[in-house]
């Protein structure tokens, strides 16, 4: 029987994570299982619980959003520690990439049940984070602006903050040239977005980039490139069902190790992963083949 360890971060939507926690946990504990709950200061202290848990032999529930997933996957990245998750944020799309049931009954027997499944993971290098990890995707441009304005909005929540956060962006947004080396080529494109994906989806359930899988060892480069600002908005509808990629504004490659960077812009652009934006460019992902064993 799994012991387990759900960490949770009570100043980033902990009320939540602890109400999705508790039926789930209660579900555990019946079958016999042993749950201990480790409340985090912030996300970095979050990744630390995770390791100290993992290292003891037990499987670490992330509970929370993307960010939670991100900071938590990222941090057993590597190691023999098997992480599973609990879906309690505003996005979820790292647990919607995996398939999980949003059913607490469903989702105990999983983590109850399931084998470990080995998944990739991306590798990130910028100024300000010379040594990081994540799990769904990194993104340059008016998507880590909309973000950033859905993350820091105090009326809304899930998608209409991002639709608002998005025209806040999109409103006062500039066509960007980025340059991208991918796997040592080099190519620039001007636009609106880069977004190097490890799975399908972002932005709350957002199929950026819908043949992304977790498994098979690529990144996906789905780039939006300049266009009038009317038909932006209809890629965005768009993403929905990733019917955007049919689009000749939409471009998408694939490969192991991609770099972006924005040499010409004079402000500095930020770049987000995993739902959370704290950086900027140039920043170089890298796929991390297998390195995390999940939940499944």
């Amino acid at each position: 029987m799994r012991q387990f360890t759900a960490v949770i971060n009570p100043a980033a939507g902990g009320q939540a994570g602890a109400a999705a926690l508790i039926p789930i946990a209660r579900q555990l504990r019946e079958a016999g299982a042993e749950v201990e709950v480790s409340h985090s200061r912030s996300l970095r202290h979050a990744g630390e619980l995770a390791l100290e848990a993992g290292e003891k032999g037990r499987t670490v529930l992330a509970v929370g959003g993307d960010g939670m997933a991100g900071r938590i996957g990222g941090a057993l990245a590597g190691t023999e520690a098997v992480c599973g998750f609990v879906p309690a944020g505003r996005g979820n799309d790292f647990a919607r990439a995996l398939g999980l049931p949003r059913e607490p009954a469903a989702l105990a027997r999983l983590l109850l049940a399931a084998e470990p499944r080995q998944v990739d993971a991306i590798g990130l290098t910028s100024a300000a984070h010379p040594d990081t990890v994540a799990l769904g995707s990194v993104y340059a441009g008016v998507d880590a602006v909309a973000n950033r304005n859905a993350n820091t909005s105090r009326l809304l929540r899930g998608s209409a903050s991002y639709y608002v956060g998005a025209l806040r962006a999109v409103a006062s947004w500039r066509p960007v040239s980025y340059r991208l080396t991918i796997d040592g080529e080099t190519c620039e494109r001007r636009g609106y977005t880069v977004v190097v994906a490890n799975s399908a989806y972002y932005g709350f359930g957002r199929q950026v980039a819908p043949a992304a899988r977790l498994d098979d060892g690529l990144l996906d480069v789905v780039i939006i490139k300049h266009a009038p600002k009317r038909l932006f908005f209809a890629v965005m509808n768009e993403l929905k069902d990733g019917s955007h990629i049919r689009r000749p504004e939409v471009e998408v490659l694939t490969g192991r190790e991609i770099r972006i960077e924005a040499p010409e812009r004079a402000r500095p652009l930020p770049y987000g992963a995993d739902g959370e934006v704290d950086a900027v460019l140039p920043v170089t992902a890298r796929v991390l083949p297998r390195a995390l064993r999940v939940l499944a």
